[in-house]
Protein backbone atom coordinates (compact mmCIF):
# COMPACT_ATOMS: atom_id res chain seq x y z
CA UNK A 1 0.00 0.00 0.00
CA UNK A 2 1.25 3.50 -0.73
CA UNK A 3 -0.14 6.82 0.38
CA UNK A 4 -1.40 9.29 -2.20
CA UNK A 5 -1.48 13.05 -2.26
CA UNK A 6 -5.16 13.91 -1.77
CA UNK A 7 -6.92 16.08 -4.31
CA UNK A 8 -8.31 19.27 -2.83
CA UNK A 9 -12.08 19.76 -2.86
CA UNK A 10 -11.55 23.40 -3.88
CA UNK A 11 -9.24 25.29 -6.24
CA UNK A 12 -5.97 26.86 -5.14
CA UNK A 13 -7.48 30.35 -5.31
CA UNK A 14 -10.71 29.45 -3.50
CA UNK A 15 -9.50 30.57 -0.06
CA UNK A 16 -8.43 34.04 -1.17
CA UNK A 17 -7.96 36.65 0.15
CA UNK A 18 -7.28 34.79 3.40
CA UNK A 19 -4.84 32.25 1.92
CA UNK A 20 -3.43 33.13 -1.48
CA UNK A 21 -3.42 30.85 -4.52
CA UNK A 22 0.37 30.74 -4.95
CA UNK A 23 0.89 29.67 -1.32
CA UNK A 24 -1.79 27.00 -1.68
CA UNK A 25 -0.27 25.69 -4.92
CA UNK A 26 3.26 25.46 -3.54
CA UNK A 27 2.09 24.13 -0.18
CA UNK A 28 -0.01 21.34 -1.69
CA UNK A 29 1.82 20.41 -4.91
CA UNK A 30 5.37 20.75 -3.56
CA UNK A 31 5.49 20.46 0.25
CA UNK A 32 2.66 17.96 0.80
CA UNK A 33 3.61 16.03 -2.32
CA UNK A 34 7.18 15.84 -1.03
CA UNK A 35 6.13 14.48 2.36
CA UNK A 36 3.93 11.90 0.62
CA UNK A 37 6.66 10.68 -1.72
CA UNK A 38 9.31 10.49 1.02
CA UNK A 39 6.92 8.66 3.35
CA UNK A 40 6.28 6.00 0.70
CA UNK A 41 10.01 5.55 0.14
CA UNK A 42 10.62 5.23 3.89
CA UNK A 43 7.84 2.63 4.26
CA UNK A 44 8.70 0.55 1.21
CA UNK A 45 9.40 -3.07 2.13
CA UNK A 46 8.51 -2.66 5.80
CA UNK A 47 5.64 -4.16 7.79
CA UNK A 48 4.40 -0.62 8.42
CA UNK A 49 3.48 -0.29 4.74
CA UNK A 50 0.20 -2.13 5.37
CA UNK A 51 -0.88 -0.02 8.36
CA UNK A 52 -3.00 3.11 8.54
CA UNK A 53 -1.17 6.40 8.92
CA UNK A 54 -2.68 6.83 12.39
CA UNK A 55 -1.29 3.46 13.54
CA UNK A 56 2.11 4.25 12.06
CA UNK A 57 2.36 7.61 13.79
CA UNK A 58 1.30 6.22 17.17
CA UNK A 59 4.22 3.78 17.21
CA UNK A 60 7.97 4.00 17.56
CA UNK A 61 9.24 4.89 14.11
CA UNK A 62 12.35 6.31 12.48
CA UNK A 63 12.83 10.05 12.13
CA UNK A 64 12.16 9.82 8.41
CA UNK A 65 8.81 8.10 8.88
CA UNK A 66 7.90 10.37 11.78
CA UNK A 67 8.69 13.59 9.91
CA UNK A 68 7.23 12.63 6.55
CA UNK A 69 4.32 10.66 8.02
CA UNK A 70 3.47 13.62 10.21
CA UNK A 71 3.73 15.93 7.23
CA UNK A 72 1.44 13.67 5.23
CA UNK A 73 -1.19 13.26 7.96
CA UNK A 74 -1.13 16.86 9.20
CA UNK A 75 -1.67 18.31 5.76
CA UNK A 76 -4.46 15.85 4.90
CA UNK A 77 -6.29 17.12 7.98
CA UNK A 78 -5.40 20.76 7.25
CA UNK A 79 -6.89 20.78 3.73
CA UNK A 80 -10.07 19.05 4.89
CA UNK A 81 -10.87 21.51 7.67
CA UNK A 82 -10.75 24.53 5.37
CA UNK A 83 -13.39 25.66 2.90
CA UNK A 84 -14.20 28.67 0.73
CA UNK A 85 -17.55 28.64 2.57
CA UNK A 86 -15.89 28.43 5.99
CA UNK A 87 -15.70 30.88 8.83
CA UNK A 88 -18.30 31.95 11.32
CA UNK A 89 -18.75 29.92 14.45
CA UNK A 90 -19.43 26.25 15.17
CA UNK A 91 -22.86 25.07 16.23
CA UNK A 92 -24.48 22.06 17.85
CA UNK A 93 -22.38 19.53 19.77
CA UNK A 94 -19.10 21.18 18.76
CA UNK A 95 -20.21 24.58 20.03
CA UNK A 96 -21.38 23.00 23.28
CA UNK A 97 -18.10 21.14 23.71
CA UNK A 98 -16.11 24.32 23.07
CA UNK A 99 -18.19 26.26 25.58
CA UNK A 100 -17.83 23.51 28.17
CA UNK A 101 -14.07 23.19 27.70
CA UNK A 102 -13.07 26.82 27.19
CA UNK A 103 -15.94 28.99 28.43
CA UNK A 104 -16.87 30.48 25.06
CA UNK A 105 -15.91 30.42 21.39
CA UNK A 106 -14.00 33.69 21.81
CA UNK A 107 -12.04 32.22 24.72
CA UNK A 108 -11.23 29.13 22.63
CA UNK A 109 -10.15 31.32 19.71
CA UNK A 110 -7.81 33.28 22.01
CA UNK A 111 -6.26 30.11 23.47
CA UNK A 112 -5.88 28.44 20.06
CA UNK A 113 -4.46 31.58 18.44
CA UNK A 114 -1.97 31.99 21.28
CA UNK A 115 -0.83 28.36 20.93
CA UNK A 116 -0.27 28.93 17.20
CA UNK A 117 1.41 32.32 17.59
CA UNK A 118 3.79 31.21 20.33
CA UNK A 119 4.86 27.89 18.77
CA UNK A 120 8.59 28.50 18.48
CA UNK A 121 9.84 27.99 14.95
CA UNK A 122 7.92 25.63 12.70
CA UNK A 123 5.00 23.56 13.91
CA UNK A 124 1.27 23.28 14.41
CA UNK A 125 -1.48 24.22 16.85
CA UNK A 126 -4.33 21.78 17.43
CA UNK A 127 -7.83 21.46 18.80
CA UNK A 128 -8.01 17.91 20.14
CA UNK A 129 -10.50 15.62 21.81
CA UNK A 130 -9.98 12.88 24.36
CA UNK A 131 -12.90 11.19 26.09
CA UNK A 132 -15.24 13.95 24.82
CA UNK A 133 -13.11 16.69 26.42
CA UNK A 134 -11.53 19.29 24.16
CA UNK A 135 -8.05 20.73 24.61
CA UNK A 136 -5.59 22.90 22.71
CA UNK A 137 -1.93 22.02 22.24
CA UNK A 138 0.92 22.77 19.87
CA UNK A 139 3.64 20.56 18.44
CA UNK A 140 6.97 21.31 16.76
CA UNK A 141 7.91 20.44 13.19
CA UNK A 142 5.52 17.82 11.72
CA UNK A 143 4.70 16.21 15.08
CA UNK A 144 1.03 15.86 16.01
CA UNK A 145 -1.13 14.79 18.97
CA UNK A 146 -1.29 11.15 17.82
CA UNK A 147 2.43 10.67 18.40
CA UNK A 148 3.99 9.67 21.69
CA UNK A 149 5.50 13.16 21.81
CA UNK A 150 2.03 14.68 21.32
CA UNK A 151 -0.70 15.45 23.80
CA UNK A 152 -2.23 11.96 23.67
CA UNK A 153 -5.48 12.93 21.99
CA UNK A 154 -7.18 13.03 18.59
CA UNK A 155 -6.76 16.22 16.53
CA UNK A 156 -9.95 17.60 14.96
CA UNK A 157 -8.61 21.02 13.88
CA UNK A 158 -5.07 22.10 13.10
CA UNK A 159 -3.26 25.13 11.77
CA UNK A 160 0.09 24.91 10.02
CA UNK A 161 2.46 27.60 11.32
CA UNK A 162 5.46 26.64 9.21
CA UNK A 163 6.50 29.74 7.27
CA UNK A 164 5.71 28.04 3.96
CA UNK A 165 2.03 28.13 4.97
CA UNK A 166 1.83 31.92 5.07
CA UNK A 167 5.06 33.77 4.28
CA UNK A 168 4.30 34.85 0.68
CA UNK A 169 1.25 36.78 1.81
CA UNK A 170 1.88 37.57 5.48
CA UNK A 171 5.71 37.61 5.73
CA UNK A 172 6.53 37.64 9.46
CA UNK A 173 2.97 38.53 10.54
CA UNK A 174 1.98 35.11 11.84
CA UNK A 175 -0.84 36.51 14.05
CA UNK A 176 -2.49 38.06 10.96
CA UNK A 177 -2.39 34.68 9.20
CA UNK A 178 -3.88 32.98 12.25
CA UNK A 179 -6.70 35.53 12.39
CA UNK A 180 -7.37 35.04 8.66
CA UNK A 181 -7.43 31.25 9.09
CA UNK A 182 -10.64 31.51 11.11
CA UNK A 183 -12.38 32.89 8.00
CA UNK A 184 -11.89 29.58 6.17
CA UNK A 185 -12.41 26.99 8.92
CA UNK A 186 -14.95 24.38 7.86
CA UNK A 187 -16.79 23.88 11.15
CA UNK A 188 -19.02 21.20 9.60
CA UNK A 189 -15.94 19.04 8.99
CA UNK A 190 -14.55 19.77 12.45
CA UNK A 191 -17.92 18.71 13.90
CA UNK A 192 -17.79 15.49 11.90
CA UNK A 193 -14.32 14.77 13.23
CA UNK A 194 -15.51 15.39 16.80
CA UNK A 195 -18.38 12.93 16.30
CA UNK A 196 -16.02 10.27 14.91
CA UNK A 197 -13.24 10.74 17.45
Amino acid sequence: MSFELPKLSYSYDALEPHIDAKTMEIHHSKHHAGYTAKLNVALEGTELATQSIESILAGDVSAGIRNNGGGYYNHCLFWSIMSPNGGGQPSGDLANAINTSFGSFEDFKTIFSNAAATQFGSGWAWLCVKERVLSVCSTPNQDNPLMKSGCGSTPILGIDVWEHAYYLNYQNRRPDYIEAFFNVVNWTEVSRRLKNA
